[in-house]
């Protein structure tokens, strides 16, 4: 007794000392160290250190690029065939001849495609935070698509300038031609290309937990460790958010397919923890993306197609220019802008290439671009951070198995 006495002082005395020093670790707590790591990632941004985060993005830039080259090398027999491919495509489309119609159509079509996949993907995606291109880009489509069709009695546009700039078409449409149906099929393949988009940016937290599930390892990835955290505590979940991530789990776990096209079907936050819980659960391929691209390129497109036709159409667009009017002293003041807005708008569409200046923007379109501007530029400085972080973790975990090998 005497002896284990000493032997528990002794211990204690050392562990003083340690912190004294400054040294002291618990062994038990790998979780402490994983969150101390993880705060001091998260202050790697550009406002706070921006000459580490500079050097830590390019340095992450280069381990990049050159994972990729050498994924690249080892899949030679493929980037030969894609560069065979491009080269054929090339020549198609630089000789002369009768195609070239058809390799013109087809250029812009894959060009429009493209930019609304892409657009997608960023949304979903975001390498950390999601540029919300829906707001910034289609939603704003669909309505200037809407109010023009209402305007010109048509959807008819020429092309070009169609989809760069948007005018009334010569020949006049009969008044009351234009429903919902026509529009909705007008802006039909920007739309799903836009969803499909998404549903490819949703595949990241899918192949992760699948990685992590069949290697055994641990991501330090914060939306993964919350899941496992609420595997754990599933029954003391008491908060709402806690019992919606538990229901959306369990809907994508029991249900399979339908549970997973339920969830990509209706505007959902917690999609990212279905495509964990999938890649978790060794949900098959074929069965998560195949209901991800149904839900959120058909169904979830249409909704909020529809959402924005109804809200931007002729006779909805007038009651809230008047309701606004309707406001007490400051509603003539409000409403001024709004109606100037509309006017312009009217005008550059009855307007001609041939036919002069069409009169200049107003604040309400000065303010959207800038929003614009506002909203990409923070979104690259995102990248940024989250490159830079990236490689932080890289320095952390070097310094980890250093430590391990001691």
């Amino acid at each position: 007794m005497a002896e284990n006495g000493t032997d528990c002082d002794q211990r204690r005395i050392g562990m003083l000392k340690e912190q004294q020093n400054g040294n002291f670790t618990d062994p038990s707590l790998p979780s402490e160290r994983k969150r101390r790591d993880r705060e001091e990632r998260q202050n790697i941004v550009l406002w706070r250190q921006p000459l580490i985060t500079l050097q830590y993005f390019f340095l992450e830039t280069l381990i990049t690029l050159k994972e990729w080259t050498i994924k690249l090398w080892h899949r030679r027999s493929l980037v030969v065939s894609s560069l065979l491919l491009l080269a054929a495509l090339t020549a198609a489309y630089y000789i002369e001849g009768t195609h070239q119609q058809y390799v013109q159509y087809m250029e812009r079509k894959f060009l429009w495609c493209a930019y609304w996949v892409g657009l997608g993907i960023l949304s979903s995606v975001g390498l950390g935070t999601g540029l919300h291109t829906f707001l910034l880009y289609l939603g704003p489509h669909i309505a200037s698509v809407t109010l023009a069709a209402y305007e010109c009695n048509s959807i008819n546009f020429p092309e070009p300038p169609y989809p760069d700039q948007i005018i009334c078409p010569d020949e006049e449409g009969i008044e009351g031609s234009i429903s919902l149906w026509t529009i909705i099929s007008k802006v039909r393949l920007e739309a799903c290309m836009w969803g499909a988009g998404t549903a490819i940016g949703e595949l990241p937290p899918y192949f992760m937990a699948r990685a992590a599930r069949l290697s055994g390892a641990e991501p330090d990835d914060e939306e993964y460790q919350e899941f496992e955290e609420m595997l754990e505590h599933a029954e003391a979940a008491q908060d709402f958010a806690s019992r919606a991530k538990l229901a959306v789990q369990n809907l994508v776990q029991k249900v399979g397919f339908f549970g997973i096209l339920a969830c990509a079907s209706i505007p959902n936050p917690l999609f990212d923890l279905a495509g964990i819980t999938c890649g978790h659960f060794l949900v098959p391929f074929w069965t998560f993306f195949g209901a991800t691209l149904i839900g959120k390129a058909i169904i979830k497109m249409h909704i909020q197609k529809l959402f924005v036709i109804i809200t931007f159409s002729k006779h909805i667009v007038e009651q809230m220019v008047s309701l606004i009017g309707a406001v007490p002293s400051i509603g003539p003041s409000l409403q001024k802008p709004f109606q100037e807005y509309l006017e312009a708008q009217r005008i550059k569409l009855h307007h001609k290439p041939d036919n002069g200046v069409p009169q200049g923007e107003n604040w309400l379109s000065w303010m959207f671009e800038k929003l614009v501007i506002v909203m990409v530029c923070y979104f690259i400085l995102s990248i940024i951070n989250s490159m830079a972080q990236s490689y932080a973790k890289r320095v952390q975990q070097k310094m980890y198995s250093e430590e391990k090998t001691k």
